[in-house]
């Protein structure tokens, strides 16, 4: 997943079809196709992410690992703690949710 993710991500962040922080995620969760957070984001923050993206039945996906290092994945030199992907394949859409849920099985 983690390939997959990462080359998503950074294919997005060069589009210029993603948004960054949990404020623009929450405002964009209606444009979005899939929504990743960071560990560093507070548990009531994820929550609010969570059930918004629930509602408007948009993917949420937890990132492995800190808003530094998703940042440094998006290309900044800033702490990114959630990214909204505004596009995305199908395809590439399903195969990073199975192998999510095949991560928390293992």
């Amino acid at each position: 997943m983690v390939k997959l993710l990462e080359k998503t991500i950074r294919d997005a962040v060069d589009d210029g079809k993603c948004f960054f922080g949990t404020k623009e995620a929450l405002s964009s969760i209606k444009n979005s196709k899939l929504i990743v957070l960071s560990r560093s984001i507070p548990p009531s923050m994820t929550q609010k992410i969570v059930e918004a993206a629930k509602s408007a039945k948009v993917p949420t996906l937890n990132y492995n690992g800190s808003s530094v290092e998703l940042g440094r994945l998006c290309g900044t030199q800033f702490r990114i703690s959630a990214v909204s992907l505004k596009t995305l394949s199908d395809t590439n859409l399903k195969a990073i949710i199975k192998d999510a849920e095949t991560e928390k099985q293992a």
